[in-house]
């Protein structure tokens, strides 16, 4: 019931380009190019991946890290 809650927020705020975790803009974290995935840092440390054919981020996956 809590993720049903949670999930549409993080999701408007991923459209707004802004962190989940503390909403900050996410083109204020570090970015990092590797293996043709460009890769942002939040300063809360959550790791988003930027598709720059869509230009739209996504929560990075464990494996992705």
């Amino acid at each position: 019931m809590f993720k049903n809650m949670i999930s549409p927020v993080q999701a408007w705020l991923l459209s707004q380009k802004r962190c989940v975790g503390c909403g900050t803009p996410l083109n204020l974290g570090t970015k990092k190019i590797a293996n043709n995935q460009t890769t942002i840092t939040c300063k809360c440390l959550r790791v988003y991946i930027y598709d720059e054919t869509k230009k739209t981020y996504r929560r990075a996956l464990l494996s992705e890290v």
